[in-house]
């Protein structure tokens, strides 16, 4: 047995380029819902086309911390409702069209490029609506009324902090 070494690998200055994200280099930026079960697989899934690339900048809107005066004034609840993409240019995106701009700036947009023809992309559209309006329901959250609640009471607590306790 070989003993064991505190050395850890150090990355060249040209490996850590390729694998450091450039922060500035993002084209598309993902709103999503991180205590979502499936928006986190597909996260984790565009995060791996990605390639440390920073194509595209991920932000959880469940996250505490989420801003909408960051992420072009969108709220929590718009958030909640439906997917969205903010461009680097400011323009939004939401629905399918976020996931066809994802792809496409990924290099996989062969995969939602058969949504671009108009009867497909109407019917991916509403199919995508109906999925929006029950996920909440679906992965075991509630309502977003509840999910909204059960944010504020957080929220609520964690500004209380210590004046509480008292």
């Amino acid at each position: 047995m070989l003993p064991s070494s505190n050395i850890t690998d150090v990355a060249s200055p040209k490996t850590a380029a390729k694998s450091t994200p450039n922060p500035d280099n993002w084209q598309i930026k993902l709103l999503f819902d991180g205590a979502c079960p499936l928006c986190v697989r597909e996260v984790n899934f565009l995060k791996r086309q990605d390639r440390d690339r920073g194509l595209v900048k991920f932000v959880d809107i469940a996250a505490d911390d989420y801003e909408p005066a960051d992420n072009a004034g969108i709220d929590f609840a718009t958030a909640m409702g439906r997917i969205h993409g903010i461009l680097a240019d400011g323009t939004v995106v939401a629905n399918v069209e976020v996931f066809r701009r994802i792809y496409d700036i990924l290099g996989i947009g062969w995969i939602y490029a058969v949504t671009k023809l108009p009867l497909v992309g109407w019917l991916a559209d509403a199919i995508y609506g109906i999925w929006a309006d029950y996920r909440l329901l679906l992965t075991g959250r509630g309502s977003l009324q509840t999910v909204m609640a059960e944010r504020a009471a957080r929220l609520a607590a964690q500004d209380c902090g210590d004046r509480c306790n008292v």
